[in-house]
C-alpha cells in the first residue's frame, strides 16, 4: 500500500521553535513509522531565525521575509501532490488571509495546529514594529477551514469550537525514554540552583519575582541559571544566563533544583500549554509556577508542585525557601511531577492521539 504523504507548512525551521519541536516534530519518527511520508516547508529560514527576535537588522529582516513570501508562492504548484497538509499557526505571517485562502482550495485536507492564542496579536519588543501589519484574521480563517485543528489547552480549544467543531486539545509533550532523563540527587551538597527557561520575548516575566530572588540571595547561596535570554540579570543575585540552543538545552535544565514559571494575568497566556512546567517536571526538578489557565491540570498544589498566583510575592518567596532548605520535599515534589509527565504529557501517552486524526482524514 502507497504511503500517504503529509506537508508540514511551518512557520520556523525544524528543531528551533518551541511551539513546533516539542509539539508535532517529535512526532515525526512516530509517523514516519505508520507509513506517512514526511514534508517541512518554513517560511523562516535558519538565516532569519537568526536575527528574528534581535532589534534592528531591519533591511535584513525584510530581505529575508521576501523571500519567505518567494517560497511559499512556489509551494502553491505542489499542494496537490500531498495527501494532507498540517499547517502550523499561519501560512504567511502578514496582511490578509490571500495565501491561506488559495492552500485551502488546492489542498486536499487540511489540519491546522494553533499555538497559544496568537490571534490577539501578542509579540516580541525586537518586533513591534512587525505587529500593525501582522495578519491576526489568518489563525480565524484557518480555524474556519480547516478539516481538523490541534490545539493546546482548554481554553485555546474551547474558542476554536466557536468556528469549527473538529478540534482536539494536544499539550506540548516531551520524551521521557531519551531525552528528558532525571538526574537530580536532590541532596543540599552543593549551591542550590533556580532555573527559568524561555526566551527573550518572555524573560521579562521572570523578573516579576525579582524582589524575590534579591530578599532571597540575602538570606541564601544559590544561583540563579536563565535559558533563553544572555543579557538577564538582576542586581545582587548570582546569575548565569545563556541563549537558547538544543545543544546545551536540557544539560542546563538538569542542573536546576527548582524550577520557576512565573506569568502575569493576561489574556493570551490562558492559551499558553504550560511547556516550561512540562519540562522542568519530566526532568523531576519540583516546579513552582503562576496558578493560571494550563498550569491548573499540569500541577496539583501541593502534591506534584506548587501554584502561587501572580502577585503573591510572600508566598513565591515561602515556596522557594521551603524547597532550597527541604531536600525531601524536592524529592517529593519532583518525582510526583515526573510521574505526572510520563501519564499525561509524554510522547508515548499522546502519539496515538495525532494517528488518530491522520487516520480519520485520510482513511
Amino acid at each position: 500500500m502507497k504511503n500517504k504523504k503529509i506537508l508540514f507548512l511551518l512557520p520556523y525551521p525544524v528543531k528551533k521553535a518551541p511551539s513546533q519541536r516539542l509539539k508535532f516534530e517529535q512526532y515525526f519518527s512516530v509517523f514516519i513509522n505508520a507509513n506517512y511520508d514526511i514534508t517541512t516547508n518554513s517560511f523562516i529560514s535558519d538565516k532569519l531565525w537568526h536575527i528574528l527576535y534581535k532589534p534592528r537588522y531591519f533591511l535584513k529582516k525584510f530581505i529575508f521575509t521576501f523571500f519567505g513570501y518567494i517560497n511559499r508562492i512556489k509551494i502553491l504548484f505542489s499542494l496537490r501532490k500531498y495527501d494532507l497538509v498540517y499547517i502550523h499557526l499561519w501560512v504567511t505571517p502578514m496582511g490578509t488571509s490571500f495565501f491561506e485562502f488559495i492552500v485551502c482550495l488546492i489542498s486536499k485536507k487540511i489540519v491546522y495546529d494553533i499555538d497559544d492564542m496568537v490571534f490577539l496579536g501578542h509579540s516580541s519588543e525586537a518586533n513591534k514594529y512587525f505587529q500593525r501589519i501582522k495578519g491576526k484574521n489568518k489563525m480565524i480563517y484557518l480555524m474556519r477551514k480547516a478539516n481538523h485543528v490541534i490545539t493546546c489547552t482548554p481554553k485555546l480549544d474551547e474558542f476554536v469550537k466557536q468556528f469549527n467543531s473538529n478540534t482536539t486539545d494536544i499539550s506540548s509533550t516531551v520524551d521521557t525514554k531519551s531525552n528528558y532523563i532525571p538526574i537530580n540527587n536532590y541532596k543540599n551538597d552543593h549551591q542550590i540552583i533556580i532555573g527559568w527557561s524561555g526566551s527573550h520575548s518572555t524573560s521579562k516575566y521572570l523578573y516579576l519575582l525579582e524582589n524575590v530572588f534579591q530578599e532571597l540571595a540575602k538570606k541564601y547561596n544559590y544561583k540563579l541559571i536563565v535559558i533563553g535570554d544572555s543579557n538577564f540579570d538582576i542586581k545582587g543575585v548570582d546569575v548565569e544566563s545563556y541563549n537558547w540552543s538544543e545543544e546545551i538545552e536540557v544539560a542546563t535544565l538538569q542542573k536546576f533544583d527548582i524550577g520557576v514559571y512565573p506569568l502575569p494575568d493576561e489574556e493570551w497566556v490562558y492559551g499558553k500549554s504550560g511547556l516550561k512546567a512540562i519540562q522542568y517536571m519530566a526532568l523531576g526538578i519540583p516546579t513552582i509556577a503562576t496558578a493560571i489557565g494550563a498550569n491548573y491540570r499540569i500541577i496539583n498544589d501541593g502534591i506534584n508542585g506548587y501554584l502561587v498566583s501572580t502577585n503573591n510575592f510572600k508566598l513565591w518567596k515561602k515556596r522557594l525557601e521551603q524547597l532550597i532548605t527541604s531536600e525531601n520535599l524536592r524529592e517529593r515534589l519532583g518525582k510526583e511531577g515526573r510521574k505526572t509527565i510520563e501519564e499525561h504529557y509524554s510522547i508515548e501517552a499522546n502519539k496515538d492521539k495525532y494517528l488518530a486524526i491522520f487516520n480519520s482524514l485520510l482513511g
